[in-house]
């Protein structure tokens, strides 16, 4: 008989902040136009122009990012600070994959990595026109709601 570890218990913290949901993040970009084309036709986004130097960028759901047009091009971000799409199969990714080789100067897509399983999923990341990182993933199913029933492995 296998003992398995004890459960950790759920953490409960009386937070400052009463917060209902995360509602939005922020990236920039240089030219709104440019941007919004490579996230509508390339990367499947929605997106509405809800201000003069501001786009909301979203997929499936309320929560969304706040795209910035900065009118220069942006300082970029480095690969781990990245937006992460999930798709519904691996074959889906490597799709994708080909894709962003084929469409690179297209969409000014300047960096795309190699596909492979790293952090438990199927993955590959292209850097946009912006200097920002996109990684489409699939995701093994349950695999983010079993992460957070389990709680904390690693303490802090």
């Amino acid at each position: 008989m296998n003992a398995q570890a004890p459960r950790p218990a759920k953490r409960v913290v009386d937070s400052v902040v009463k917060p209902l949901m995360l509602s939005h993040g922020t990236l920039e970009c240089r030219d709104l136009a440019a941007s919004r084309r490579f996230y509508e036709e390339f990367l499947g986004l929605d997106c509405v122009r809800h201000n003069e130097p501001a786009m909301l960028v979203r997929k499936g759901g309320y929560w969304c990012i706040v795209c910035v047009g900065l009118g220069k091009t942006p300082e970029g971000t480095q690969l781990l600070n990245h937006w992460g799409l999930d798709v519904a199969s691996v074959e889906e990714v490597d799709a994708a994959h080909a894709k962003a080789l084929e469409l690179k100067d297209v969409y000014g897509i300047r960096t795309v990595t190699k596909p492979g399983d790293q952090h438990g999923v199927y993955s590959f990341y292209i850097q946009d026109l912006d200097g920002n990182w996109w990684e489409i993933q699939k995701v093994p199913d349950g695999q983010v709601d079993a992460v957070y029933a389990r709680g904390d492995v690693v303490p802090m």
